[in-house]
């Protein structure tokens, strides 16, 4: 399945590519588009749009879009990818950037990849994937 989201993915729009490749769709083909176009190559594509306006899968009710994918998924069985929806969520989110100790930190390695990668973003998901697998090994390890 393809998923669309804006280009120049940061945080939340690197996370969820690792969460949908990992637990959702193994097969997912991401694209990465001008804001405005989002939901136009989503319905010309067939595909599922996250984190942008008007999205499928997008910010509601305080939640980040990774958060909106492991309830509308049904992934929070798993006391692993809870705390870590928790990290990205403060890393995504300005607002709560402290309601998760991790959050300062995965938001500035994410912005390094950002400015060191700019927009190729297929790139940062290659290069952060290896990350966000040991980030959420860790989160397992922390509530086992």
């Amino acid at each position: 399945m393809k998923w669309v989201t804006k280009e120049n993915a940061n945080v939340d729009r690197i996370a969820c590519p690792w969460l949908i490749k990992r637990f959702i769709d193994p097969d997912a083909e991401f694209l990465f588009v001008p804001m405005d176009q989002v939901l136009d190559v989503a319905h010309r594509e067939g595909a599922h749009s996250y984190d942008a306006p008007g999205a499928e899968y997008t910010h509601r009710d305080g939640k980040c879009s990774f958060d909106v994918l492991v309830e509308d998924f049904e992934l929070g069985q798993d006391p692993g990818l809870v705390r870590l929806a928790r990290v990205v969520h403060a890393a995504d989110v300005a607002a709560d950037i402290d309601s998760a100790p991790e959050g300062r930190g995965l938001s500035a390695i994410a912005h390094g990849f950002g400015l060191l990668h700019g927009l190729d973003d297929h790139r940062k998901i290659d290069l952060e994937t290896p990350m966000y697998d040991a980030l959420y090994a860790w989160c397992q390890s922390q509530v086992e």
